[in-house]
């Protein structure tokens, strides 16, 4: 079993430890709420961030509102 996977992260690579989860792309990113997060372009509740496992090749994305007008 490898030892890490491959991911992209809001389009930058990243490198994170084999059982990864979408949880821990998070914390890596460093992101702040409020934010919404999908992975290969399904969106994840919060709920499920720690129960999301990742794979070499998936692609993050982190969301935070735009607010304005």
């Amino acid at each position: 079993m490898p030892d890490s996977v491959q991911v992209v992260i809001n389009q930058l690579p990243y490198q994170l430890a084999a059982g990864a989860t979408l949880a821990d792309a998070v914390s890596a990113l460093k992101a702040q709420p409020p934010f919404a997060a999908a992975v290969n372009l399904q969106f994840v509740p919060y709920s499920q961030y720690p129960q999301t496992l990742l794979h070499d090749g998936d692609r993050i994305d982190i969301i935070a509102p735009v607010t304005g007008g």
